[in-house]
């Protein structure tokens, strides 16, 4: 039996704090390090002589790395292992190794660097660079009109047309100098190198309008990604800096969400965000979660639930017991995933980055050439333009023009940017640029059962009294059993009981019986709950005989009391958005398959309320039976996406072309091995998967249209020497714009 969707290196990965004390406990010259969160001060003790530079650079590596990986060092709390202790003012926390008394008095204390915190400057960057752009444009507009009046000095439209060149060229001059100090060259050191070029020939109208189209086009590629950024940021309201502690002998405090532990208890008010994942201890409340999950309606949270940190408490005071330190909570794992999808290119986009640097210098080598070949073999004078024909190099800049690959550079990383934070935004998880890709090119889904098709929660469907009339009594009884268990049955009854505002009835003596049931003492005498084995072979035997049977995928538990006996018959309900959502998937050509480990029969009634082919359904499975059919259905040529819990499904996930976990709310299994997370718990959000990396996949191929067809148009024009620069700059920088706003498109859908 499956029991974990991790791996055994996923389930070993370290905590921050981990990571920290294995990194001291391997460096020998590290003794201590002090970090003090209110003066962001780090300090690191050593003993002898060290590379201080280097160990300095090592400590700032993996400060920074556990930064990135586990959310702000200030935030992150630090405990004891394996030889390394902690102590914690409040203020300030020292990790120290296992040493002598006397060793502190020999260390020396070094300062080390805060680690950066990652800041999100596109929002200044592209408003910076649209002024930027403004100020080309409106030199520009002076610079031409003013060419056309006679008493104005031929050389003022030359200088508006210059600072224009500046203005417009001002950002790609900056990024090409930091890659010709690596020896890199890209579309900016094109763009600057037609823009001098056409100086050069005279044609600085011309090089003043290519510089500001590409300034604009740049511009919009910045703000494209400062929106598709800020849909994400939005997602996440600020979690509170503090939360209200209350201590064990009932007292309250404030304290820094980052040093509260887990199995400590925090009190939040209405109107509150949650500040850490925690279990409802005490109240009854509902929480908009929203920003975690997508879903809009308001989730009832109650003794037992689970809330998560960044959910808004709604109306009701709660009492709620710590799950996890604040670094570890489902917020911090959910903007690590985004982060990383975002930085996780599709194979298309790996490619166009490839190719970049080695078509820059084929463009560059082609222009050199075809300037040689309108120069020596067509004798087309080589700087001096006529009215009957441009000159070899005015035709040179007009093809390296045309032939710059801006649109086609930014024609699949916007569109994925775009399709990752529209789905982030409603609760659908990409973990890259690639998981996009190939679930549009899914034609076959394997859908888990229990917990995917159907909700995984059983529910009391009828309750049956020996004798009749005593439902509500048998309901307390059991509801007081039940209340200190945690099996799906127990939930079951407790939210019956609830539902029914039926209150649990005192029980006394509680007593657990392995693999058969529960006992306890109530005023009216001995109670039993359990199996039906538990009444066989007593004075009840004729009764559990003379029951009816269940029906397929109906599970039962009997109860006895004084003068009464009974059961309660539970079903697994299949979800109300199942049968809908197998038959969009039908009408858009991805066939249905279920995998179950459950019972034929029970897989069958699901099967037949959800109208799926007896064929499709495949029963009884064990986790290597699953795998054998997900790589099966991949050799006989369909891509497959398997959709389960992320939990026992992890072998058949990893199997699959595409792996989708269902119900990513916390579930570590869901968040570390699939590459599609959806968030809402609803199998309606695969469909919205689909339809999302599918759209993403036709805008992809409408901007490599747009972008091939107009070089390619443009090139074939261009060499016949007649195109003027003038169009061959609009058709370059109008298909770059039309690029970013295709893409911007998918982003703003509403759905």
């Amino acid at each position: 039996m499956v029991t974990s969707g991790m791996s055994d290196e996923e389930k070993d990965r370290p905590t921050g704090a981990e990571q920290i004390r294995e990194f001291m406990a391997n460096d020998p010259q590290i003794e201590a390090l002090e970090i003090s969160r209110d003066e962001r001060r780090i300090r690191v003790a050593t003993i002898g002589q060290v590379d201080e530079e280097d160990l300095k650079e090592r400590i700032e590596a993996v400060l920074g790395q556990v930064q990135k990986d586990f959310g702000k060092l200030d935030s992150l709390a630090l405990d004891s292992g394996d030889h390394i202790h902690v102590r914690d003012s409040g203020k300030t926390t020292i990790l120290e190794k296992d040493t002598c008394e006397t060793a502190p008095k020999l260390w020396h204390w070094r300062k080390v660097s805060w680690p950066a915190e990652e800041e999100d400057h596109d929002e200044d960057e592209w408003q910076e660079m649209a002024i930027f752009a403004a100020v080309c444009g409106v030199c520009g507009l002076i610079g031409y009109a003013l060419s056309f009046q006679e008493h104005i000095p031929s050389f003022v439209p030359v200088i508006l047309y210059i600072i224009a060149m500046i203005a417009g060229g001002w950002d790609a001059a900056q990024d090409t100098w930091k890659l010709l100090r690596k020896g890199k060259l890209d579309i900016h050191f094109l763009m600057l190198a037609v823009a001098v070029g056409a100086s050069v020939v005279g044609a600085w109208g011309e090089g003043a309008l290519l510089l500001f189209l590409f300034s604009v086009s740049g511009a919009m590629e910045h703000f494209a990604l400062y929106r598709t950024r800020r849909e994400i940021d939005s997602l996440f309201k600020a979690a509170p800096k503090e939360a209200t502690v209350i201590d064990d002998d009932g007292s309250e405090r404030r304290l820094s969400v980052s040093r509260i532990k887990t199995g400590q208890l925090v009190l939040v008010k209405p109107g509150d965000v949650f500040p850490l994942d925690a279990t409802v201890e005490q109240g009854e409340s509902a929480a908009d979660e929203s920003t975690l999950t997508g879903e809009a309606n308001p989730i009832q949270k109650a003794n037992g639930d689970q809330v998560f940190s960044g959910t808004l408490n709604l109306w009701g005071v709660l009492r709620t017991r710590v799950l996890r330190p604040a670094s570890e909570s489902s917020m911090q794992k959910i903007i690590r995933l985004i982060r990383n999808a975002q930085d996780s290119k599709a194979p298309s986009q790996s490619f166009t980055d490839k190719f970049g640097t080695g078509y820059t210098w084929a463009v560059l080598c082609m222009t050199l050439v075809m300037f040689f070949v309108w120069w020596q073999i067509f004798k087309v004078p080589p700087f001096t333009s006529t009215p009957e024909s441009f000159s070899a190099l005015y035709r040179s800049m007009t093809l390296l023009v045309v032939v710059s690959p801006c649109a086609l550079v930014l024609s699949i990383p916007s569109a994925i940017l775009a399709a990752i934070a529209w789905g982030a935004k409603n609760g659908i998880l990409f973990r890259g640029g690639a998981a996009v890709e190939k679930l549009a090119q899914v034609d076959l889904v394997a859908l888990d059962k229990t917990g995917t098709l159907t909700t995984g929660n059983l529910r009391v469907q009828k309750i049956e009294s020996f004798p009749e009339g005593h439902h509500d009594r048998l309901l307390a009884i059991a509801a007081s059993l039940e209340e200190n268990s945690t099996h799906p049955i127990a939930k079951a009854i407790l939210a019956h009981a609830d539902e029914r505002s039926i209150s649990p009835a005192r029980v006394t003596n509680f007593q657990s019986l392995t693999g058969m049931g529960l006992r306890g003492m109530t005023n009216e005498g001995e109670v039993l709950l359990g199996r039906r084995d538990l009444l066989k072979n007593g004075p009840l035997e004729d009764l559990v005989e003379g029951a009816s049977e269940l029906g397929v995928g109906y599970s039962e538990v009997w109860i006895i009391a004084n003068d009464i006996a009974g059961r309660f018959i539970l079903k697994d309900e299949v979800r109300e958005d199942s049968a809908s959502v197998l038959t969009k998937l039908k009408s858009a050509g991805i066939r249905p398959v279920m995998l179950t480990g459950d019972r034929p029969e029970a897989a069958l009634d699901v099967a037949r309320q959800l109208s799926l082919e007896e064929s499709d359904v495949h029963a009884g499975l064990f986790p290597e039976d699953k795998v054998a059919l997900v790589q099966g259905f991949g050799k006989e040529g369909h891509y497959v996406a398997m959709v389960g819990d992320g939990v026992n499904d992890a072998p058949s996930l990893a199997a699959a072309y595409v792996s989708v976990a269902m119900g990513g709310r916390g579930s570590d299994a869901a968040l570390e091995q699939s590459e599609v997370v959806l968030m809402n718990d609803r199998i309606e959000g695969f469909h919205d998967a689909i339809r999302l990396s599918r759209k993403a996949r036709r805008i992809i191929r409408q901007n490599l249209i747009i972008a091939l067809g107009t070089v390619v148009l443009m090139l074939i024009l261009a060499l016949g020497g007649n195109l003027p620069l003038t169009l061959g700059v609009f058709a370059h920088e109008g298909s770059t714009v039309i690029v970013c706003l295709n893409s911007l498109r998918l982003l703003l859908s509403s759905s």
